[in-house]
């Protein structure tokens, strides 16, 4: 395993989990502006979980989604990857941790230590696509509507928490594919292979002849 590798993919990682807990309760998902005078000019912006609208004076007005039923199928999806996506990347960090070379858990068994940083970065890349399907599907969604010449309800535009989605993602998944890398298992032919000692049996043979050739203190009439 190179450590320094394998300290810069938890780095990422662990950055694109903190950027996720960010981006998820994150309002500006999607976001409209109603044009009008000074007094009537509002924006409308929405996440997963509420809408909220202000208007020119600053006051802010939120409401939750009233029924998680009601929603649209691909907000249900995106809730339901983005928690995914936290758990996953909660999971790839403790396993990260746990595999690393500077850690004393698992003691100097690296062979053990490598699998399980394999497998923090296993969960780093399920929570870099579970952020980049929900954040796509999403983002999708806004502009088929945006460009629809017969969609008649309010039109918004992609927000500042998209994007803040986007760049965990992409940091989730570069930083799981380092960790796999630098956590690649040895091939057969790299193996570690045992020097051959023939020291203990030559000692053995030559012990074995020494007591062989020593003369007996004993003469040929002693035995009977």
């Amino acid at each position: 395993m190179n450590p320094i590798v394998e300290a810069l993919a938890c780095f990422l990682g662990f950055l694109g989990w903190i950027m996720v807990g960010v981006a998820l309760p994150n309002r500006y998902w999607r976001e409209s502006t109603v044009d009008g005078n000074v007094i009537t000019t509002s924006t409308i912006y929405e996440n997963l979980w509420m809408s909220c609208a202000t208007d020119a004076t600053g006051v802010h007005n939120c409401r939750d989604f009233p029924s998680l039923l009601a929603l649209n199928g691909y907000i249900q999806a995106s809730r339901a990857l983005m928690i995914a996506s936290i758990l996953f990347g909660a999971f790839g960090l403790v396993a990260t941790l746990v595999g690393m070379q500077c850690t004393k858990v698992c003691g100097e068994n690296y062979v053990l230590k490598g699998r399980i940083a394999a497998i923090g970065g296993v969960f780093f890349l399920l929570q870099g696509l579970c952020t980049m399907i929900a954040v796509s599907w999403y983002a999708a969604n806004i502009t088929q509507q945006f460009f629809d010449q017969l969609y008649a309800g309010t039109k918004y535009e992609i927000g500042q928490g998209l994007y803040i989605g986007w760049s965990s993602a992409v940091l989730a998944l570069c930083g799981g594919s380092c960790l796999l890398c630098a956590c690649k298992l040895n091939s057969p032919s790299e193996k570690t292979s045992y020097p051959y000692q023939p020291g203990s049996r030559r000692h053995m043979l030559s012990t074995v002849a020494t007591s062989q050739a020593a003369p007996s203190n004993y003469g040929r009439n002693a035995y009977v």
